[in-house]
């Protein structure tokens, strides 16, 4: 990759949350556990799908791939942050942040396609039940997953292409706690139409193309179920689309605000602490939201921890 005019500049500082030194210690802890409880709860759906016959259907395919986006997708910013907020260190090498930028596209982009695949999957479960199994074949699983990881890492590479095009001569500090896209774009010497342009073009068909058609999912869904209204429909559609929604809710109103209506002021500290809403909050709470009131993930867990105690 070139570098023009950027041979004097070969790491960025990270200033990193907006919290007193006083308080580093405890934001630490709580951080910290925010992570382990992320990358565990995540990692024991991937397990339970995995080790329980009953779970192999289209709905925790797609579940164990989104656990597995949101481990790689909080490991991205949340360990070098750690590290930084326990040695005080605040600098990140060029290419450690042009990576992280890559990475954090990836997997963002990702969580778009595949909460957009679990609101189909639960559009044809409600509204086509007896094709279901027709529609959401395994051959067809297999290609929106696939499609999805494709098309990640195509945008995430040419966001990353551009970035590294630009030059950085002077300010190399980033009022962030991790090397974000808009925030290297403000401090860049160079011209950055042609990336910002490119983020709105491309951010239109990996967010804003995903977010619609999860809409019209929904919008179908609740056609469907006031076309025969009764209780039991009504609950068991919460049931199946509930923790989806939540997800969908917290995770695209987070994104939305913090890049489609981006503060003016290159310091605040409310796009900080939107980020560590969808980078570390939305990632710890999928576990619980999905899978650990869900009935068939407690089953699954009860059966292993009940087949660990029964054996000699």
């Amino acid at each position: 990759m070139r570098r023009d005019n950027q041979s004097s500049l070969s790491e960025f500082l990270l200033l990193g949350l907006p919290i007193r030194p006083e308080q580093q210690g405890m934001f630490f802890a709580l951080f910290l556990g925010m992570y382990l409880t992320t990358v565990l709860g995540n990692l024991l759906i991937i397990l339970l799908i995995r080790l329980d016959p009953r779970l192999h259907t289209p709905m925790y395919f797609f579940l164990s791939h989104l656990a597995l986006t949101d481990v790689s997708f909080s490991s991205v910013t949340a360990p070098k942050m750690l590290i930084n907020m326990q040695t005080q260190s605040q600098s990140i090498s060029y290419s450690g942040c042009i990576s992280q930028v890559f990475f954090f596209l990836f997997f963002g982009c990702i969580d778009n396609f595949l909460l957009t695949s679990m609101a189909y999957d639960r559009y044809v479960a409600i509204c086509h039940p007896l094709y279901y199994t027709t529609v959401m074949s395994q051959s067809l699983c297999f290609l929106l997953v696939t499609m999805s990881w494709v098309s990640s890492f195509a945008s995430a590479l040419l966001h990353t292409l551009l970035l590294a095009h630009l030059s950085f001569c002077g300010d190399n500090t980033l009022s962030h706690f991790f090397c974000d896209l808009s925030a290297l774009l403000k401090l860049s010497s160079s011209d950055t139409t042609t990336n910002e342009l490119v983020i709105l073009t491309v951010g239109g068909v990996v967010i804003t193309l995903p977010f619609i058609c999860i809409l019209v999912s929904y919008g179908h869904i609740g056609a469907t179920i006031l076309r025969v209204p009764s209780a039991k429909g009504i609950c068991k559609a919460l049931s199946t689309c509930g923790s989806h929604l939540s997800v969908v809710s917290l995770y695209y109103g987070a994104i939305i605000g913090l890049y489609f209506f981006p503060s003016s002021n290159n310091s605040s500290d409310k796009d900080v602490i939107v980020a560590v809403l969808y980078t570390l909050v939305t990632p710890m709470l999928n576990p619980f939201i999905y899978s650990l009131r869900n009935r068939d993930m407690k089953g699954a867990l009860g059966n292993i921890l009940n087949r660990r105690t029964l054996s000699p």
